[in-house]
């Protein structure tokens, strides 16, 4: 048997009518970039994260950037984030000219806010939590923290749409929740896309300029700003997958729930759900030490996995100049070294997940 790490096209085979339909609509509208189906979307999305605004962007990367650069965070200043998140999450930082301070992830992958308040600075200027995997991050001690000392939080819900800590969903604790439509994320579109979602009105404006060359009005140029259009085609493709999004998560949950009852090897270590914090798995990630050996096997036997992720971003080329050794943020490096995503999306048969489990069950070192 073979079984792909994503399918992708069965969930738009579930939901198939409703997507050609919106794509036609769009396509007969005559109207592509920043009109109805995008002002719809933002509503509808706003109201699904329960924040006040929404403002569409091409990317998640670019929420992120546009994000620190609406704080006014540049060069000199700091911003606190996790050493074993994916680059974008720090580039959302460097490309505004800070720089990141890490902190180490906990037992789930995430910020370990225990962590965090010693690694503040008279420069530091925000805090940046990521829901890696899709399991939401300790949200209560982190905005604890940021209130203490007067930081704004940035979110990074890439992964989480839909996740919860505490009954709040993921992207409304902080200042700014921003988030990918990745085409492999829950909620993902049929391109790149990305949002912003905030309860602060003059936030939600200037990222509105921002994303539109820094203008209100056309060719009146208030702010340098950028390119960074969310399309009507993926704003209504969005708007018919934001609409299943809670069914959809709920089966990510019921293949999840299978890996954990059905996988038993000593070699394998599986994730851990934080109490009052929930997931919706966009990865459903093990861990093992022997990470090669098991991830050569499970393709010999026709399974695919990925490794999320392999470098962190201390170690990355990118950021060689930086003179961070090997050795200086051990869990995230370990994690890195042992870390692979399983198998998991919509449509994924019982046939294909037990069979996954069976090699895992079976691999030795």
């Amino acid at each position: 048997m073979q079984v792909k790490c994503n399918v992708l096209d069965r969930q738009f085979q579930m939901y198939q009518q409703e997507y050609e339909e919106a794509a036609l609509r769009v396509l007969r509208s005559g109207w592509y970039v920043l009109g109805n189906e995008v002002a719809q979307f933002e509503e509808e999305f706003a109201a699904f994260t329960g924040r006040n605004f929404c403002v569409g962007l091409n990317s998640g990367l670019d929420a992120l950037i546009l994000s620190v650069r609406a704080l006014g965070i540049g060069a000199g200043d700091e911003v606190i984030v996790q050493s074993n998140t994916y680059i974008a999450t720090v580039l959302g930082i460097t490309e505004n000219g800070a720089t990141p301070v890490f902190v180490e992830p906990d037992v789930y992958f995430n910020l370990d806010a225990s962590k965090i308040e010693e690694a503040i600075t008279a420069r530091t200027k925000a805090i940046m939590v990521v829901h890696l995997y899709g399991q939401a991050s300790n949200m209560e001690p982190i905005m604890e923290i940021a209130k203490r000392h007067q930081l704004p939080v940035i979110e990074d819900c890439a992964q989480s749409h839909g996740a919860c800590f505490n009954g709040k969903i993921t992207g409304s604790f902080g200042i700014s929740g921003c988030f990918s439509f990745y085409p492999t994320k829950n909620l993902g579109a049929f391109g790149d896309a990305g949002a912003v979602v905030t309860d602060d009105k003059a936030f939600a404006d200037k990222i509105r300029m921002m994303r539109n060359y820094g203008s209100r009005v056309r060719y009146y140029n208030e702010i340098e700003g950028v390119n960074s259009r969310l399309d009507e085609l993926q704003a209504a493709l969005l708007r018919v997958k934001l609409k299943h999004l809670p069914e959809l998560n709920q089966e990510r949950n019921i293949l999840a729930a299978r890996y954990t009852k059905g996988i038993c090897n000593k070699n394998i270590q599986l994730p851990k759900l934080r109490s009052h914090a929930d997931s919706i798995y966009h990865q459903y990630v093990i861990q093992c030490s022997q990470r090669e050996a098991l991830q050569t096997y499970l393709q010999e036997n026709g399974i695919q996995t990925q490794i999320h992720y392999p470098i962190p971003p201390h170690l990355a080329e990118c950021y060689k100049d930086w003179g961070i050794p090997k050795g200086a943020f051990p869990i995230a490096e370990q994690y890195a070294n042992e870390v692979l995503s399983l198998p998991i999306y919509t449509g994924m048969t019982e046939d294909e997940q037990q069979y996954v489990i069976d090699k895992l069950n079976a691999f030795r070192r």
